[in-house]
């Protein structure tokens, strides 16, 4: 498996980058876990819950790793480092475990989205205001751990071209 990460703050265009992607490679993607969970929860959540969606997105990982071919390309629309960055500002702590799981569950290259789309709201949705901070977290962290990137910036069709020109050619020859 050829792990591609899509990452970003809020309203980013990270879930519709995930699926084009994952189309026009036929690739496999991995949709944001977190999301539905917020819907059922009714946008309540305890550290509990995040710490179950992170628990989630480690096992997603595990299962596409065992199902996904040794060249296929799997594209999650967000992934365990925002995951941290939720942790460190909602409840300014974050699992051990979780920084073992970030190095232990191997991405290969990640993509980061501008937050140079319009806000859209929705009934998850938190951080109007804080999308370039977000931004420079997720960015921070991608550079501690190590986790080749780059950004994606554009709107529609100019953003999916961006993000395919981004991907290193080894992943997608």
């Amino acid at each position: 498996m050829i792990a591609i990460v899509v990452t970003g703050p809020e309203s980013a265009g990270k879930s519709v980058l995930a699926g084009e992607l994952s189309e026009h490679f036929e690739g496999i993607v991995v949709e944001e876990y977190a999301r539905q969970y917020l819907v059922n929860a009714e946008g309540q959540y305890s550290f509990d819950d995040v710490e179950r969606i992170a628990q989630e997105q480690v096992n997603e990982y595990v299962l596409a790793k065992k199902s996904a071919g040794k060249n296929s390309l799997v594209f999650f629309d967000t992934f365990l480092i925002i995951t941290k960055v939720w942790f460190e500002e909602v409840f300014f702590c974050c699992p051990v475990w979780l920084h073992k799981a970030i190095k232990d569950c191997k991405v290969d290259f990640a993509l980061l989205c501008l937050p140079d789309l319009p806000w859209e709201a929705d009934e998850v949705r938190e951080n109007p205001h804080r999308r370039e901070y977000l931004f420079n977290c997720y960015k921070r962290d991608l550079q501690y751990y190590q986790i080749p990137f780059a950004l994606v910036r554009g709107q529609g069709s100019e953003r999916l071209a961006n993000a395919i020109n981004q991907l290193p050619a080894k992943y997608i020859i």
